[in-house]
């Protein structure tokens, strides 16, 4: 919501908008765009007088906010409906979506249709460092939109992608998540396919050729062109970890990539991005030459300080594929220096205990574990005899940071992974260290 603000400025609306514990980098973007926001949730409709109302899906019923909306009859709308009413209507839409890689991947597709002159649009659910922003507009017939399946408000269930129409798609892979509106595999999968329905067929799919989840959904009927990552486009890695591959296209060797960002996973989202560049006219040599210079996401295992040869990392991988993709990188990186995991069980389906069987095999790469005790809390203490790395569960951030003070040491490596704002910690934890 804080990107459809932004794109709602730059279109020359007048904005305004109220969240609730907003943090960065959001919060520093709305503010220096001029965007004023109102901390709550609370009704100021009078003191706003808004001739448009967009509400996003972080509101229910019962917020005064959206009791007063209803009780005055007055009109309103989803972002994603917004979205597409007011930005994408016109636009050749690529639209990415999948269970991990959303953000990365939208972020390195509108970097080479940048570095390839095109002026692309896009709205990303993160801040890309090449652009400083998480949305602008654009100047060209492309906009690149990170496409969640979540609903798209309390009374729109409906994925928010559904909104978007894209014309090329890429959907990076398929997993279990968001359970709290999901009951299964099986309903995200039927969420994909309607979304299918809608790519027409002069646009463009674009899949790996090793998911079964997604393979699935293809299964029921696709009516568009399709793109096989690992068959129509490839990678070898030159490196282990993912900092250096030759890149294929049709098992034809077109070029080598060395960049900063690290691991297998990163490495299949540039196949990605690279193929949907292609599907539009980008030669794949512009879109090799845009990668070494591509900045990567804040909070994709952005390193945030070091202190007396200590550093400390910040990712935003909050399931356990992503945690497991992420440590792998950094392992392949670090060697065999000390690699501590710090996990706040953020999301709805983590903090639930949803993710319990899996979570102790997503952290095999670490040599030790610190989790902050989820509220409820749903057993968490079992997951150390079910972990075959050390487990140490604290009750609160202090107490994470006291820790550390006096256990890492000149080498050792902190990565923070959270999929909200952790309290700060990895400020707290470079100041305690210093």
């Amino acid at each position: 919501m804080g990107g459809v603000a932004a794109l709602a400025k730059e279109a020359g609306f007048q904005v305004s908008g109220a969240d609730e514990a907003v943090y960065p980098p959001m919060s520093t973007q709305l503010r220096e765009l001029g965007i004023a926001l109102v901390e709550g949730y609370q009704d100021n409709l009078s003191e706003l007088n808004p001739d448009q109302i967009v509400i996003g899906n972080a509101l229910s019923r019962g917020k005064p906010i959206v009791e007063a909306i209803l009780a005055r009859q007055l009109p309103y709308l989803s972002g994603p409906q917004w979205l597409y009413q007011e930005i994408l209507q016109q636009r050749h839409v690529i639209a990415v979506s999948g269970t991990h890689g959303k953000t990365t991947t939208a972020s390195l597709v509108a970097w080479i249709l940048e570095h390839a002159g095109l002026n692309p649009g896009f709205l990303i659910g993160g801040v890309p460092e090449n652009f400083g922003i998480s949305a602008r507009l654009g100047q060209s017939p492309y906009f690149v939109i990170e496409a969640d399946e979540y609903d798209s408000a309390f009374f729109d269930k409906r994925s928010k992608f559904m909104h978007y129409h894209p014309r090329t798609l890429i959907i990076n892979n398929l997993e279990f998540d968001h359970a709290d509106i999901f009951n299964s595999l099986a309903d995200i999968q039927k969420q994909f396919h309607h979304l299918l329905r809608t790519v027409p067929r002069n646009g463009t799919v674009i899949v790996p050729d090793n998911d079964a989840a997604i393979a699935e959904v293809l299964a029921q009927g696709v009516w568009t062109p399709v793109i096989f990552l690992n068959q129509d486009f490839s990678a070898e890695m030159l490196k282990s970890d993912g900092s250096e591959f030759v890149v294929f296209h049709q098992r034809k060797k077109i070029g080598t990539v060395s960049w900063n960002l690290l691991g297998q996973h990163n490495v299949h989202n540039a196949l990605a991005a690279i193929a949907a560049a292609y599907s539009v006219g980008v030669s794949i040599e512009t879109a090799l030459s845009a990668l070494p210079k591509f900045k990567n996401v804040k909070r994709r295992l952005e390193k945030k300080g070091e202190v007396k040869g200590v550093s400390v990392y910040d990712d935003f991988a909050h399931h356990p594929t992503a945690i497991a993709t992420t440590l792998q990188g950094l392992r392949a990186r670090v060697g065999n220096a000390r690699l501590f995991a710090v996990l706040e069980l953020g999301s709805y389906t983590m903090r639930t205990g949803v993710h319990k069987t899996t979570l102790p095999h997503s952290w095999l790469e670490a040599d030790e574990i610190v989790i902050i005790r989820p509220a409820p809390d749903w057993g968490v203490e079992d997951l150390k005899a079910a972990s075959a790395r050390p487990v140490k569960i604290f009750n609160t951030l202090n107490d994470i940071v006291a820790y550390f003070k006096n256990t890492v040491t000149t080498g050792d490596h902190v990565v923070v992974m959270s999929n909200k704002g952790f309290g700060g910690i990895h400020q707290k934890l470079l100041e305690t260290l210093a």
